[in-house]
């Protein structure tokens, strides 16, 4: 007699051999993750919203931070009570996860509101929070009609860029070069701007009617925060996580070592 286990039968190890061969093969064959890419902004990442929040209140302490009874949604208020941002939390992305309204006086009636979907891109979403914190446009004087010179400015910078742009009916749009993403105004709209209907429209993907991902904006949001949206949209660029093509993924499971097939009888066989 000795002390400790038993030793190990040859039928158990063959079976731990057996296994271990399939855990090698296994290591091997699993390809690392993609390096992100880089894409025009309107193709990025949406990223972690949540986070994007957080990281802007620590920057920011003139906006307070307040949650709603039901916690599934965040507010960030400015200290003068006359901007006020809305985060939904676990927001599908075609629904609106963002909503920031301004006001005249802490109890007047919004001046202009913008929403934003919640598969809009990090990086457009941090431009936009940081044109926010610099205060652009609060003072938008709310009787002023929505004329040409303002839409003008607002999509200058589309223009300078080459953006093609249409007119149809009451919709004027301007659209990348590549097609995946636009800006639309639309003209009866503007006529109500008592009403903060959608004016305008920024989208990514088939168009403004089965967007990825799309802001909108009513008529008395500042000409200044528009500009700036279709700047950063007209030469900026974001990551996105790369995705294996077809052709990639069945490369890999080609290359990849056949794992031997183990049956009961070639267990057996060295058993004996």
């Amino acid at each position: 007699m000795r002390p400790g286990p038993a030793p190990l039968t040859d039928t158990e190890r063959a079976a731990i051999e057996a296994r271990s061969v399939f855990d090698v093969t296994t290591a091997k064959s699993e390809p690392s993750s993609p390096e992100p890419e880089t894409v025009p902004v309107n193709l990025a990442d949406a990223g972690d919203h949540d986070a994007l929040l957080d990281t802007f209140l620590d920057a920011h302490s003139e906006f307070e931070k307040w949650r709603t009874w039901s916690d599934e949604t965040t507010h960030a208020i400015h200290e003068s009570q006359t901007l006020r941002i809305e985060r939904v939390h676990e927001t599908p992305a075609h629904e609106t996860a963002w909503t920031v309204a301004a006001y005249e006086t802490p109890v007047s009636d919004r001046m202009w509101v913008l929403t934003a979907t919640g598969a809009t891109p990090a990086p457009v979403l941090q431009d936009l929070l940081t044109h926010l914190a610099d205060g652009d446009g609060w003072d938008t004087v709310i009787g002023t009609p929505v004329d040409e010179k303002m839409v003008t400015s607002a999509t200058q910078p589309l223009s300078d860029a080459g953006w093609k742009h249409t007119v149809d009916g009451r919709w004027i749009r301007w659209t990348s070069p590549d097609g995946d993403a636009g800006v639309q105004f639309d003209a009866f709209a503007a006529q109500h701007p008592s009403q903060n209907l959608a004016t305008w429209t920024v989208w990514a993907g088939p168009g403004p009617d089965r967007p990825t991902w799309a802001i909108t904006a009513s008529p008395h949001t500042p000409s200044s925060l528009l500009t700036g949206l279709s700047e950063f949209l007209a030469h900026e660029t974001g990551t996105r996580q790369a995705q294996l093509g077809r052709e990639h993924r069945t490369r890999l499971a080609a290359s990849a070592p056949a794992a031997p097939a183990v049956t009961a009888s070639r267990l057996a066989s060295r058993s004996r």
